[in-house]
């Protein structure tokens, strides 16, 4: 049953970084100047690392069995 409420955070995360990536693309052939390609690049990494690390937290408090948030306030 746990394998069930981690598939949707798995997808929405493999398709917000397909959106990151493609916005790196985009912003990459698009800009001229190299130091906005490089916060580009900084900036997109930071975002797809954050990405990754939520979804490992969300696992870990789907599987320790802790699923609503909000009983944490």
């Amino acid at each position: 049953m746990q394998s069930k409420k981690i598939i949707a955070p798995i997808i929405i995360t493999i398709l917000l970084i397909l959106v990151l990536i493609a916005y790196f693309g985009f912003g990459i052939y698009i800009l001229v100047f190299p130091a906005a390609k490089i916060i580009i690049i900084v900036v997109l990494a930071a975002l797809i690392g954050l990405s990754i690390y939520v979804l490992v937290e969300r696992i870990k408090e789907v599987r320790s069995g802790e699923e609503d948030d909000l009983s944490k306030y």
